[in-house]
């Protein structure tokens, strides 16, 4: 069965997976995968995650973040863009997320970088996703 939007079942798989307190979750790789992922990293929301080639696809493995009483990293994590309605923004229309205690994730020319990233290059893109 087709996926018609991998990037929202990964983001669900997060959410759901840090509601229950899991130490790591799983799903297939693609590359925009790959690339949120190390967005996450960088900027402290996972701790790791790992690549194991397993059939044609492979698995990403995402290792979550927690806080000394067990507290989640993630708070929140939101889909913006969809398929059916894709959401864009110049560099200087990018809004900040809680104020900026939370992340944009955004697809750009130079890559899947973040909106202060954005911002400091110059370059807008589309708005995949939101971190708090």
């Amino acid at each position: 069965m087709s996926m018609s939007d991998p990037l929202a079942d990964m983001l669900t798989r997060i959410r759901n997976a840090v509601m229950v307190k899991f130490d790591s979750v799983q799903m297939p790789v693609s590359n925009v995968k790959l690339s949120v992922t190390k967005v996450l990293k960088d900027e402290g929301f996972v701790t790791d995650y790992h690549v194991s080639q397993d059939g044609v696809q492979g698995v990403l493995t995402i290792d979550l973040k927690y806080g000394v009483n067990k507290e989640s990293v993630i708070v929140g994590i939101k889909r913006i863009s969809k398929p059916g309605l894709r959401k864009y923004a110049k560099a200087d229309n990018i809004s900040k997320v809680l104020d900026g205690l939370g992340i944009s994730i955004i697809s750009t020319s130079i890559g899947i970088i973040t909106d202060k990233a954005a911002r400091a290059h110059n370059t807008g893109g589309e708005i995949l996703c939101e971190v708090w």
